[in-house]
């Protein structure tokens, strides 16, 4: 008798669900045929605009910033010519000794 009701509940509530599906849907029918009365696309909407003094102080802004990160930067280190010759020529003797040691 327990599992008979919960059968009867569980169809109950099914039965409910099928009816709250079928409002919405009429809900959502609805609010489509007011929005086309009304004349309030999604597409109507626009976003507020920005005055031509506020994007120039935005733009001087970010001038700013870019300007203070790029003075922050490091300068780049160059090797002399004689340093890279040293490196390689200690590098080529590393190669020949794993060489010598294969063999």
């Amino acid at each position: 008798m327990h599992l008979e009701g919960m059968k009867a509940i569980v169809s109950q509530l099914r039965a409910q669900r099928a009816d709250f599906v079928t409002q919405i849907r009429h809900l959502d029918a609805a609010l489509t045929v007011l929005r086309k009365v009304s004349g309030t696309h999604a597409s109507q909407v626009t976003a507020p605009t920005i005055s031509a003094a506020g994007r120039m102080r935005i733009a001087a802004a970010q001038r700013a910033r870019w300007a203070q990160v790029k003075g922050k930067v490091a300068p780049k280190r160059t090797m002399s010519a004689s340093s890279r010759r040293k490196i390689a020529a200690a590098q080529r003797a590393r190669r020949a000794n794993v060489k010598n040691v294969q063999k």
